[in-house]
């Protein structure tokens, strides 16, 4: 064998969104929302729904079908940090096991 055939490579794409923000914006409100897709398991979409942002599990299925038929649908609305590391764990969940589920957040005006 030569070397060259041990050589693995791999290809990683990373998106960091780097965000400034007053201190003051950190206490209001943020709007999270979720935005549908056709790869992540809806069953999937109501467990992180559930272990992230603390929905029951009937608020959780409506939430899901309301962004599977609307293409997005509000999930909760808490303090800017907590609604942005909320989104980064359900964002790392399901990288972790390869499903595209994207969160956003929006002020809440």
């Amino acid at each position: 064998m030569s070397d060259e055939s041990l050589t693995t490579k791999t290809n990683t794409i990373t998106d960091v969104e780097f965000v400034v923000v007053p201190d003051e914006e950190l206490e209001k409100p943020y709007r999270v929302i979720i935005e549908n897709d056709d790869v992540t398991p809806m069953d999937f979409v109501v467990l992180v729904l559930c272990a992230i942002f603390e929905l029951s599990p009937n608020k959780a299925q409506r939430v899901m079908l309301r962004a599977h038929y609307f293409g997005r649908a509000h999930v909760t609305t808490l303090p800017y940090e907590e609604a942005r590391q909320r989104v980064y764990d359900a964002h790392s969940l399901a990288r972790a096991v390869g499903y595209p589920l994207t969160f956003y957040l929006e002020p809440d005006e």
